[in-house]
């Protein structure tokens, strides 16, 4: 059973499909996308704007619906799934890193990073234990009573990529997660990003337009006629 269990995507999108109406016309968006993430695998999603990256992302996240096809997680269907059903598939298997960090101002880096968990129904003191070793981790355990607004830009995203893991999902998707940074703080997320894929585990699906970072990331795929093809 672990044997089938690893051969098994921790995500896998099945001819998916999504439109939008523009006015009288219809936009096809994507049109039999087919993508299967695996555990311990990064991915990076290079396409032009517009093309339908985020809503790649979205659908997979189980934060849209298709229109039709399937989103499996861990082999299980989704679509027949009920929202509270899919909100906690969310909330334990998925987690998301926006460009823009997303903080809770008012919360410090710890309580940012504490909150999916105890909405999760954790305990307190597990969550601030957990919290502690992930921002220590990441290199800011120095760092855990500051506010967002004292913290640097690339301070500020690692906070969120803390908070995207709190809850030990199977598959982090980030969108853009170093477009607002510096080359050299971008380089530092993207390191810590990287560092966290081989510690856990996790799969990642990163939309980006930075290729250099692209192609150090195991595989690279992109949106062309609405459907995913590999790179290279």
């Amino acid at each position: 059973m672990a044997e089938e269990a690893e051969n098994v995507p921790v995500i896998y999108l099945h001819e998916i499909k999504r439109e939008y109406r523009q006015g009288e016309a219809t936009l096809t968006i994507l049109n039999g996308a087919k993508l299967a993430l695996w555990a311990g695998q990064s991915v990076a999603l290079v396409a032009p704007s517009g093309s339908g990256k985020s809503t790649l992302l979205h659908i997979a996240g189980l934060l849209e619906t298709p229109d039709d096809g399937e989103v499996y997680v861990a082999g299980t269907p989704t679509s027949q799934l009920s929202d509270i059903d899919r909100t906690q598939i969310r909330r334990s298997d998925i987690g998301f890193v926006y460009q823009s960090h997303r903080l809770l101002p008012e919360f410090t880096a710890l309580e940012n990073v504490m909150l999916p968990q105890m909405i999760r129904g954790l305990k307190r003191s597990e969550t601030i234990k957990r919290s502690q070793e992930i921002l220590a981790y990441l290199g800011l355990g120095d760092r855990i009573t500051h506010r967002p607004a004292e913290l640097s830009g690339g301070e500020q995203q690692r906070v969120a990529i803390a908070r995207a893991v709190a809850n030990a999902p199977r598959v982090l998707l980030a969108d853009e997660p170093t477009g607002n940074l510096d080359p050299g703080t971008a380089e530092h997320v993207f390191n810590a990003l990287m560092q966290l894929v081989r510690a856990t585990q996790v799969a990642m699906l990163i939309a980006t337009h930075n290729m250099e970072l692209a192609g150090r990331m195991d595989r690279r795929v992109s949106l062309v006629d609405g459907q995913v093809v590999e790179m290279d």
